[in-house]
């Protein structure tokens, strides 16, 4: 009796198939513990606040900080996901020489409208379990922003943040690490026009 499983990669494996050609540049994929996932495509209200959100972080921290937009970051768990932004420490060489680490990472932001369950659920747990600080979620299904901190693993060994803030569009935030740096949500949120 033949039983089916499923095929785990390393980082390693997954590189490789992409050198290989398995996969190709419009291919929009990552790896999350292993498994090769598809990734929503993306709405136009996702689009515009995750160029709002970029544009709006690399205004305020250049040259303090890499930001990062839709990029990958490696982690442990063979992990390679793309957030929609990363805030990473500056680096001389723009991580030419590898994608950031936990070390190396300040925010991960993710952008939420049809993937708001997966980014709550999925993501969150693997930025949590592997020591992300800081994680964000503009969720665009409710209009707001979910901010969480403090990661920690509950005596089963599930992974959550301690802390979950939430702030509205019409308020601003402080960017971690850059007590003197804020954003105001009401220019990154995209707005309908009537």
């Amino acid at each position: 009796m033949v039983i089916a499983s499923r095929r785990k990669f390393s980082i390693d494996e997954y590189h490789k198939l992409v050198d290989l050609g398995f996969f190709t540049e419009n291919d929009r994929i990552e790896l999350i513990r292993g498994e090769i996932i598809d990734m929503a495509p993306k709405r136009t209200p996702h689009s515009v606040c995750n160029s709002l959100v970029f544009g709006e972080l690399y205004r305020l921290l250049y040259n303090l900080a890499n930001v990062r937009g839709q990029e990958p970051i490696i982690l442990p768990l063979n992990s390679e996901p793309e957030p929609d932004v990363v805030i990473a420490k500056k680096k001389a060489d723009n991580y030419l020489s590898a994608h950031p680490t936990v070390e190396d990472i300040i925010l991960v932001i993710e952008i939420s409208d049809s993937t708001l369950q997966y980014d709550r659920e999925t993501k969150l747990s693997l930025y949590a379990e592997v020591g992300i600080n800081n994680y964000w979620i503009f969720n665009l299904v409710d209009n707001r922003l979910e901010v969480y901190s403090q990661p920690f693993a509950d005596p089963q060994g599930k992974s959550d943040y301690r802390t979950k803030n939430i702030f509205l569009p019409n308020e601003k935030i402080v960017v971690p690490s850059f007590d003197k740096m804020t954003l105001e949500l009401a220019s990154v949120f995209p707005k309908s026009e009537i």
